[in-house]
């Protein structure tokens, strides 16, 4: 049944109810628990297997000794900050390590006083939501195409892509030879090997990938993990390699917000933005504000 037969026969349904009840139907049908059960599917499935594999590997916060500066670097941010990875932890289980004590949604401003504030949340990763948002919503059918991923860390972008696209090629980059290691081993375990891989490397010395490349992804990928300067190097990079026309490139933040950061100027007439509509259903407990951040541009 395609949508319109489906909103259709929705409404039929609904015109047979008895008046009275329809907002409380339309509020279980918002808030019912079995319904998010019955739109779960293998894909799903096949990814919280994965993510439960690399919690056993990973610290909480999913980040390595290695990463020293990027643990510095939330350390130096206006607001005490700390790394939920969002493809290993949904919002469940993150309420559930709260209620643990593993974790605290708030900071004390000032030692033994109830006066507290929210702490800020931050991930390198997409959660399993914005995967299938990304791969069912955002991106077009990828038959044929190759998928780069830049900064691939844990590989969550290559599981997505495997599991909910139909890509020829999915390639991770990935700076650290542990996360190489670690998502290799992940491909392997679950037969994805036969379309994604990761590559050991750093992006400036990656020409050849880039411009092979139809769909490139930057989530996250600088800001941490680089001095403002290196960050520079490598946007001008990308936006030098990254041209052949019609190819697609999505970022998260926008290459606004990433560029007016390190006041950095968007080359004239390298993409221009394309709309995404943000008005999908994922589940109850998806954070559409999330969603938002994912912005999809065209190179021209």
């Amino acid at each position: 049944m395609d949508l319109g037969s489906a909103q259709a026969e929705l409404k039929r349904l609904l015109s047979r109810v008895n008046p009275a009840h329809v907002p409380k139907l339309l509020d279980w049908m918002r808030n019912c628990d079995e319904l998010d059960e019955l739109l779960q599917d293998n894909r799903r499935v096949t990814l919280q297997s994965i993510a439960g594999d690399l919690r056993a590997r990973l610290p909480l916060d999913a980040m390595l000794p290695s990463e020293a500066a990027a643990h510095l670097k939330m350390q130096q941010r206006p607001r005490p900050t700390v790394h939920v990875d969002g493809f290993l932890y949904d919002e469940d289980q993150v309420d559930a390590l709260c209620e643990g004590g593993a974790l605290s949604r708030t900071f004390c401003r000032s030692c033994g006083s109830t006066r507290t504030a929210p702490l800020d949340f931050i991930s390198h990763s997409f959660s399993v939501a914005e995967l299938q948002f990304l791969f069912q919503n955002v991106l077009p059918d990828l038959s044929g195409r190759t998928l780069l991923d830049v900064g691939s860390r844990t590989g969550a972008v290559l599981y997505g892509g495997f599991v909910f696209s139909s890509a020829s090629r999915l390639l991770g980059l990935e700076l650290s030879q542990d996360f190489v290691r670690l998502q290799d081993e992940m491909l392997q375990r679950y037969g994805m090997s036969v379309r994604a891989q990761v590559v050991h490397g750093d992006v400036c010395q990656q020409e050849a990938l880039l411009q092979a490349a139809d769909v490139l992804v930057l989530n996250n990928v600088f800001e941490y993990f680089m001095e403002p300067s290196e960050q520079v190097r490598a946007w001008r990079f990308i936006m030098q390699t990254f041209r052949r026309s019609g190819s697609l490139l999505v970022t998260v933040p926008s290459l606004q917000e990433s560029l007016g950061a390190l006041q950095e100027v968007l080359q004239p007439g390298w993409v221009e933005e394309l709309p995404v509509d943000y008005d999908v259903y994922l589940g109850k407990d998806t954070d559409t504000e999330t969603l938002k951040q994912i912005h999809l541009y065209r190179v021209m």
